[in-house]
């Protein structure tokens, strides 16, 4: 990656003011909040962020993201930059995934950050550009949390490294089939760098927009970009995608696309009472015989201390009915709970997430306590929908 294309993320002078004002209520509001306005959103309070629900049909954006190209606005998440010679010693302790994986400069890599009894902290994506520059994308509730914990870390552990929030950034992302190339078209700069992307990879290139990275990661089972740019130029780049045919989308939409895709909620899904072992997240921890002592990463003893206790399944609603959280799932095995649900526009059928006992298999019928009513359900595998493909059996 040439100097150019690293320069943000080596840069030694402090990040600028944030992009983010206040707003009613103290809400915070991104640098796009103006177009959202102005475009007739539905805002809603989101981690504390006033933030688009939808812009009058979500199921219309929904189905724009399945079929050709939507865009979110998804500045309120944070990115943090890590620098130091010291950062890959120091992510290896960190997080539950281990950052030993990523040997190619623009890679990424999904993991959990634990506290020591081994409940998750947050679910992010690291992404490697140098031994001494690393990248994390949090969650935007738990963001300040993030920086106060990496933080205390690092000063334990590596004191000279250095734990940067870039609140000058602003994040959009574009998701659907014809996602890439739209992106390309608007930033014709990116596509030299990015049209051999792999999944989970990101690069970084000067555009007319500013240095931007494309990440090749997303939150929709969908193909597409993440794109994390100046927020000065963020609201230029956002009507400019627009105006090539990506459809905006809210928050309403991003949740259903990610419920048919199988990918968890922090704060639904799993919380910082929940081991990644019970829900469903076990493929994120590396704690193998290879690890060795240093692979000591926090949480990594309560892990070795608790079998697995509940698995993460999906529920097929069989006939009509909503699913939601928190609703008690009755099994043979005995009871569990639904973390997520929706109405699927995909399925045309209601969907969940359970946390489910671990004797109940695949195919197992189940029944879903909807107000006193037990509903009956499927268990089925997970995801849902990928890539615009229906991959569960509708009978």
């Amino acid at each position: 990656m040439s100097s150019v294309a690293t320069s943000a993320l080596q840069s030694d002078s402090p990040p600028s003011a944030s992009s983010a004002s206040s707003g009613p209520a103290a809400l915070r509001r991104t640098s796009l909040f103006e177009l959202h306005r102005e475009a007739g959103a539905k805002l809603i309070d989101f981690g504390g962020w006033e933030m688009p629900v939808h812009y009058g049909s979500q199921l219309e954006e929904h189905e724009a993201v399945r079929t050709a190209a939507g865009m979110f606005d998804v500045s309120h998440m944070r990115v943090v930059d890590l620098l130091g010679a010291d950062c890959r010693a120091f992510l290896r302790i960190a997080l539950a995934n281990d950052v030993a994986k990523l040997k190619i400069s623009g890679r990424a890599l999904y993991s959990c950050m634990l506290n020591p009894a081994g409940g998750v902290i947050d679910d992010l994506i690291v992404y490697f550009f140098a031994e001494d520059r690393f990248r994390l994308v949090v969650n935007a509730g738990t963001a300040d949390g993030d920086i106060a914990w990496l933080t205390r870390l690092t000063r334990e552990r590596f004191p000279a490294l250095r734990v940067m929030p870039r609140p000058e950034l602003a994040m959009i992302a574009v998701q659907g089939p014809r996602a890439r190339d739209l992106v390309w078209n608007v930033f014709p700069e990116t596509h030299a760098a990015s049209a051999e992307l792999p999944r989970f990879a990101a690069a970084v290139c000067a555009t007319a927009f500013g240095e931007m990275m494309t990440a090749r990661t997303g939150y929709t089972g969908e193909d597409g970009f993440e794109i994390v740019l100046p927020a000065a130029s963020a609201a230029h780049a956002w009507c400019a995608l627009a105006a090539a045919g990506a459809r905006p989308a809210g928050l309403g939409a991003r949740d259903t696309l990610r419920l048919e895709a199988g990918m968890h909620l922090y704060g639904q899904d799993m919380d910082d009472t929940v081991p990644p072992t019970d829900a469903g997240l076990t493929w994120t921890v590396s704690m193998d015989e290879n690890d060795g002592p240093e692979r000591d990463f926090v949480g990594c003893a309560a892990l070795a201390a608790h079998a697995p206790r509940t698995q993460l399944c999906g529920l097929l609603l069989q006939g009509s009915g909503v699913l939601r959280s928190h609703q008690t799932v009755h099994t043979p095995a005995g009871d569990g709970l639904t973390t997520s649900g929706t109405y699927s526009p995909t399925l045309k059928r209601a969907i969940a997430l359970a946390r489910l006992p671990l004797a109940v298999k695949l195919g197992d019928a189940v029944e879903v306590d909807i107000r006193g009513k037990r509903l009956p359900a499927k268990v089925v595998k997970l995801p849902f929908v990928r890539n615009g493909k229906t991959l569960v059996d509708l009978t």
